[in-house]
């Protein structure tokens, strides 16, 4: 923490009960676990008024109460007392799913006769409980702190479809269990991710439901009445997150809440972290790119102006650069920013405030610059990456409609590809975007609309796209970067709250890991 406390950044500002990322499971119905902080809240025992408080109908609720039989709240917290006053109003999907994530990050363990209280109010600690306080609906002693599997339904509108489900709505057997919805793991609607209490035994925990085992269960889609969709997601220009790969060495960078870079780094080949993030300077960062160059990463920002400027850290002696210094040729406006290296040449990228892509070149072996920057086409480009393929740098951007397009340069002929065309796929709605490339191959993502990771590919071998994209999964996705670790596809990405969480994608098996997971050390990156 004192890394952090260096930067500004109180652990406070961490937070616990955060909604940066929705993990994608594998399918089969998995449960995947997710780094613990420790508990903001705490459970105390209470004695129920109805024999089983998870699925009693109104009815038995109404008897008890007019019987004196309601459960009694010991003492009210005053931070539950303060949630209480704004149960039962309107509420937005992220909200939710940032209520649900906070009792996972806390472990709180399942039970039909205890109630948990933190600052999302005082909730039971069964399925519908966990719905309810999701949901910000009211809780007290007449309904055991939560409505039932029964009562939700009272406060929602049945769905026509499963299709029909959004982030937030809950999938509900009205007399066994519920579970809320966090979005689906593939694009065929075939296996749901889902937050839940399950059952003694177990804390709140992410998980998957086969459709085919929802409809046999008996489970129906519902939407909360005061459920409202969240405002569009900004589109993000430029990237906050940048990585590169020596060897199995992972050099993760990211611009920190406090506009300087910040870095941790990873050991592929031992499976571990540094655990800790180290400030590298710099102030009023914008957008960040890097590249490895011999044994060197040199990193490329943009600055509060516009402006390009560049620094290198050296791994064969350990040493950095001597700090920040402006990359010649006077650029100013820029907005995005991308590199690749070819035989010691840095090929530099960015969107200029005329929204055009603009180029520089530097040679590494010979130590200079062009000093200019060319003027490549283009309009209203928003977002930027690029990747190697063969001797060709190929460019990838989001437009003003979100809508994803490539060009290439390549440095066999020393020409470029006929202008900008439209990646097969029909992609629309993108706010941010990054590629690798293997074996003539290009994995390009880019988070959608939604928030979430969608991804593509084409075979530059071939000349053909797989036409399609295909959803990853999380939410709240706000800066995204990749690097290339063996035949491993790294992806990293900054969630809702500037926190940093990776996935990959092994092209040897052909799987993907278990979902998001955050990288260790607490970090928390620009969301701007």
């Amino acid at each position: 923490m004192a890394v952090l406390a260096a930067a500004g950044i109180s652990a406070a500002t961490l937070g616990t009960a955060h909604a940066a990322v929705t993990f994608r499971p594998t399918a089969g119905g998995s449960v995947h676990t997710t780094t613990t902080p420790q508990p903001q809240g705490h459970s105390t025992d209470f004695v129920p008024s109805v024999a089983n408080p998870t699925t009693a109908i109104a009815e038995e609720l109404a008897a008890a109460t007019a019987t004196g039989k309601s459960a009694t709240l010991p003492q009210a917290q005053n931070r539950a007392a303060a949630a209480a006053a704004t149960a039962g109003g309107r509420i937005t999907r992220n909200e939710a799913l940032a209520r649900a994530r906070s009792w996972i990050d806390q472990n709180v363990p399942y039970s039909q006769s205890a109630y948990w209280t933190d600052s999302n109010g005082t909730y039971r600690q069964d399925c519908s409980g966990f719905v309810s306080m999701a949901w910000n609906l009211p809780s007290s002693g007449a309904n055991n702190y939560g409505e039932t599997t029964q009562t939700l339904p009272n406060v929602a509108t049945k769905l026509g479809s499963y299709d029909d489900l959004k982030p937030g709505d809950m999938i509900d057997n009205i007399s066994s269990h519920v579970v809320l919805f966090t979005g689906w793991a593939d694009s065929g609607h075939t296996v749901a991710n889902i937050m839940e209490e399950a059952h003694p035994g177990t804390v709140a925990r992410t998980a998957t439901y086969t459709r085919s085992s929802l409809n046999a269960g008996g489970f129906q889609p519902y939407r909360y009445n005061n459920i409202v969709d969240d405002a569009p997601v900004p589109s993000v220009q430029g990237s906050a997150v940048t990585a590169t790969a020596i060897g199995k060495q992972a050099h993760l960078d990211i611009i920190g809440s406090d506009g300087q870079l910040w870095s941790t780094d990873g050991d592929y080949g031992a499976g571990t972290w540094s655990g800790k993030w180290a400030p590298l300077g710099g102030s009023g960062l914008k957008s960040l790119t890097s590249v490895v160059v011999g044994n060197s990463t040199q990193f490329f920002a943009v600055g509060s102006t516009g402006r390009v400027f560049t620094m290198g850290a050296d791994y064969t002696t350990g040493q950095w650069s001597g700090g920040w210094v402006e990359v010649p040729g006077g650029a100013g406006g820029a907005t995005a920013i991308t590199a690749v290296s070819l035989n010691n040449q840095v090929h530099l990228n960015i969107i200029g405030s005329d929204g055009q892509l603009w180029s520089t070149d530097g040679d590494y072996g010979a130590g200079t610059w062009s000093g200019k920057w060319a003027p490549l086409g283009g309009s209203g480009l928003k977002s930027l990456t690029s990747a190697v393929v063969g001797n060709t740098n190929q460019l990838f951007a989001v437009g003003s409609t979100g809508r994803v397009f490539t060009m290439g340069a390549d440095y066999t002929t020393g020409q470029w590809s006929g202008g900008w065309v439209e990646v097969p796929g029909g992609a629309g709605g993108a706010t941010a975007i990054t590629a690798v490339s293997l074996n003539n191959q290009v994995h390009l993502n880019i988070i959608g609309s939604d928030g979430q990771l969608w991804s593509t590919d084409g075979d530059y071998g071939a000349g053909t796209w797989s036409g399609k994209w295909a959803p990853l999964g999380g939410s709240g996705l706000k800066s995204l970067t990749s690097a290339v670790v063996g035949n491993t596809n790294q992806l990293f990405a900054v969630g809702s709250t500037g926190r940093v969480f990776t996935m990959g994608a092994d092209y040897t098996t052909g799987q993907w890991s278990g979902g998001w997971v955050e990288v260790p050390g607490g970090a928390v990156a620009t969301t701007n």
